[in-house]
C-alpha cells in the first residue's frame, strides 16, 4: 500500500502554515518509519515460514504418519520442473546410475515379463526398459503422486507401459504377479521402508529380482564434506529457485541423512524375505545399488 500524506487546507497566516507543513513532514517520517517496521515484519514472517519448513522438512525425513502426505505433496508440486532439475542437479550422473540399475534387473531372463516400477516418478526407469534392446514385456510404472506420472507420459515405448496411482505400501497387484521390480531413488521416500520392502515381496515371482537404487551419505571425509556443502546448501538454493519449491530441496538432504547405510539396508531386505543381496557403492559413495533376489 503506498502510504501519502494529506495536504493541509490553505490557511492564511504564514505560522499556521508553516505548523501544517511541519505536520506533514512529521506524518510522513511516521509512516516511513511504518513502512520499515512492515518491512521487518515481513522478513520476520518470511524467517518463521522458512523456519516451519526446514520443520515439517525435518520431519518428513524422519518418518512416521506425517511422511506419506509431505512426500506426495510436494511431489505433485514440483512435478513440472522435476526432470530439468533432476538431471542438471545430478549433472546427468543420475542417467548413468540408473542404466546401472535396469542392467542389475537382469531382465533378459524373461524379456516378455512383467516387472514393477515402484516410486516410478516421471518413469524414466520404464523409459530406459522399454527401449532397451530385446525387451518385449510390460511394465507397471506405480506411484502415489499423478503429477509426476503425468509428466512423464508419452516417455516409454507405446504400449509397454502402465502408469498406476498407487501407494508403495498398498500396491493393486496379486501376490507373486510380477517377475522383477525396480526403484529408483524412492526407496527413502517410503513412510515405513520395511512394510514396502515387504510389499514389493509379496507382489514379486520366486526367483524375481529386486533392484534398489538410493541416494548415500558417501564414507571419505573428503567427499562427503564436498557432498553436505553442495546437498545442503547448494542444491536447496537452486532447485528452490527453478522450482519455486524450497521445501522439497531441503527434504532431500535430509530424506537421504534418516535412510539406513547399505549395510543396513542389506540387512532389511534379508529381514524382509529376499535372498542373495549384494550392493556396491557408485561415484565415490554418492549413491549405491542394490540387488537383491524374491525367495
Amino acid at each position: 500500500m503506498s502510504y501519502r500524506a494529506a495536504r493541509p487546507r490553505e490557511q492564511t497566516s504564514t505560522p499556521q502554515l508553516r505548523w501544517a507543513s511541519v505536520r506533514v513532514s512529521g506524518e510522513r517520517c511516521t509512516l516511513a518509519r511504518r513502512r520499515r517496521g512492515d518491512e521487518v515484519c515481513s522478513m520476520k514472517a518470511h524467517t518463521e515460514e522458512s523456519r516451519t519448513e526446514d520443520s515439517r522438512a525435518e520431519l518428513a525425513a524422519a518418518g512416521g504418519s506425517v511422511k506419506r502426505d509431505y512426500v506426495r505433496t510436494i511431489f505433485e508440486q514440483i512435478a513440472p520442473s522435476y526432470d530439468v532439475l533432476n538431471h542438471l542437479l545430478s549433472m546427468n550422473i543420475d542417467r548413468r546410475w540408473r542404466r546401472r540399475a535396469v542392467a542389475g534387473l537382469d531382465w533378459m531372463r524373461d524379456p516378455t515379463g512383467t516387472f514393477l516400477d515402484l516410486c516410478a516418478g516421471t518413469m524414466d526407469v520404464a523409459a530406459m526398459l522399454s527401449k532397451s534392446p530385446g525387451f518385449k514385456g510390460h511394465i507397471v510404472a506405480a506411484d502415489f503422486a499423478e503429477a509426476m506420472l503425468r509428466a512423464g507420459l508419452g516417455k516409454t515405448v507405446a504400449g509397454s507401459t502402465v502408469p498406476v496411482v498407487a501407494d508403495a505400501l498398498r500396491l493393486p497387484l496379486a501376490d507373486g504377479s510380477v517377475t522383477g521390480a525396480i526403484v529408483a531413488f524412492g526407496a527413502r521416500n517410503l513412510a515405513d521402508l520395511d512394510a514396502g520392502l515387504r510389499e514389493v515381496r509379496r507382489v514379486m515371482k520366486t526367483g524375481g529380482r529386486f533392484v534398489i537404487l538410493e541416494f548415500t551419505t558417501p564414507r571419505s571425509r573428503i567427499v562427503r564434506a564436498l557432498y553436505h556443502a553442495y546437498f545442503h546448501h547448494i542444491l536447496p538454493l537452486i532447485g528452490g529457485l527453478i522450482s519455486g519449491h524450497h521445501s522439497a530441496y531441503r527434504y532431500l538432504p535430509r530424506s537421504v541423512a534418516h535412510f539406513p547405510t547399505e549395510a543396513e539396508l542389506a540387512r532389511r531386505l534379508t529381514a524382509a524375505g529376499f535372498s542373495g543381496v549384494r550392493y556396491e557403492s557408485l561415484t565415490f559413495g554418492i549413491a549405491a545399488l542394490h540387488v537383491a533376489e524374491r525367495r
